[in-house]
Order: structure tokens, then C-alpha cells, then sequence
């Protein structure tokens, strides 16, 4: 059953828009957090984290909330049935055959056995001044961020493919944030929900994200530095 993604879908086809607040459990998060800003989704992972500490927190995160939770996995270690579901990344801006399919190929027969909600998702990189934690453990390189047509070409590539969203991502603590420009080129031309995170640090930043065209914002570093400004 499609329940998360399906809320996803009506939502977009509703013309409505989706907020999200990314949690590493390595970094921890304050429960306040969800007063001040409540998100319509939670995404919990991070490059170098262990199964265990994400479960702990997907569990501590569920007494404060019935939001969805979504993995968002850095590696085929971080699988649970504690959350609701898990983005099936395929990093479509790399040439890594490990992070395009390898790991997938090893995850599968564990999410098998799973009750999670799988959602493939075309994940890609944008440069954004700085080396990433994504960049440097997959070992590929992010899109230029003056190359917006190669970023619509591959987030093409990923719908005819079959993926169910793609992610445009800047990366954690990013410089600079994905253009707004690649964003709107982007959500023009693609029909399922349109991911974008990385260096969004207001509710200002978010909003311009959604008017152009984004249909769901992620929020991680600046949340986890107390830096977002609501």
C-alpha cells in the first residue's frame, strides 16, 4: 500500500506543497522543533550513521509526533521497519555503479522482508561551493550549478526510468543552495513530486523553493545549528 506516497501525489496534484525537516540522528534534534515549524514529513538519516542510533531516534521521534518518518539512507545498513517508510535512492548525478544500483542490488532482499513503503527516488547532486559528505563517501561529483540543462536531462532520465520523485540536493550544510533557476526548469518539465534540499536556512528560502515549483522543501543543518530563521 502507497499510503505516504500517495498523500504525496494528492497533495501536489492539489496544488499544494510539502515541508520537510531532515534529522541525523549523530546530531540529535529538539522536540520543539515540530512546535515551531510542524513538518508534513520527517526525514531521518545521514552518511556515516549505524542502524542502531537511527532506530533509537526514530522511535524517540514518534512520541512527538504521527508525522510520516522517511529514511534517508546513506548506505544499505541504514534499513528499518521502525519508520514508515524509505527513499530508494538511486544517485543518478554520479557515475558510481555502486550508489546507482549496487546497493540497491544488497538492499533489496532486505526491504523485502520489511513493512516499509518503498518510493524510488532519483537523487542529484548540485555543486554548491564546498566538498560534501554525499560527494566525498559515494565518490562522484555533483552537477555544475551553472549546467541546469544536464540537470534536467538526468532528472529526465530518472522519470522515464521509473523513479517516483526526484531530489535535487545541495548537501549538507551547503554553501550555496540548489539555484533557483535549475529548480524551475526542472519542475516544468517533470510530472512527479519534485524534491529539494540542502542550505535552505529561512522560511523565506523555502517559500521561493515552492513558488519555484518545488513540492517538497528539506530543512537539515539549519535546524540542527539553530540558524533557521522562521
Amino acid at each position: 500500500m502507497k499510503r505516504i506516497y500517495n498523500k504525496i501525489l494528492n497533495t501536489k496534484k492539489n496544488g499544494n506543497k510539502s515541508f520537510a525537516i531532515l534529522i541525523d540522528p549523530d546530531k540529535g534534534f529538539a522536540p520543539e522543533l515540530f512546535k515551531n515549524i510542524p513538518p508534513d514529513l520527517i526525514f531521518v538519516g545521514g552518511s556515516l550513521l549505524e542502524r542502531d542510533n537511527m532506530e533509537e531516534m526514530i522511535d524517540e521521534i514518534k512520541k512527538y509526533t504521527n508525522v510520516p518518518v522517511i529514511i534517508f539512507p546513506g548506505n544499505l545498513l541504514q534499513i528499518s521497519n521502525h519508520a514508515d517508510a524509505i527513499l530508494f535512492l538511486s544517485l543518478l548525478s554520479g557515475r558510481n555503479p555502486e550508489y546507482l544500483i549496487g546497493q540497491h542490488v544488497l538492499a533489496a532482499p532486505l526491504l523485502e522482508k520489511t513493512a516499509l513503503e518503498i518510493i524510488s527516488t532519483g537523487y542529484i547532486l548540485i555543486e554548491n561551493g564546498k566538498t560534501t559528505g554525499v560527494e566525498y563517501i559515494s565518490n562522484t561529483r555533483p552537477i555544475p550549478r551553472d549546467k541546469p540543462q544536464i540537470a534536467l536531462a538526468t532528472a529526465l532520465a530518472g522519470q522515464m526510468l521509473g523513479m517516483k520523485m526526484i531530489y535535487l540536493e545541495a548537501g549538507s550544510g551547503a554553501l550555496q543552495p540548489v539555484p533557483l533557476e535549475t529548480v524551475q526548469l526542472i519542475s516544468e518539465k517533470i510530472k512527479i513530486p519534485l524534491i529539494v534540499g540542502g542550505g535552505i536556512k529561512s522560511r523565506k528560502e523555502a517559500n521561493l523553493y515552492f513558488d519555484a515549483g518545488a513540492d517538497i522543501v528539506v530543512v537539515g543543518t539549519a535546524f540542527e545549528d539553530g540558524s533557521f530563521q522562521y
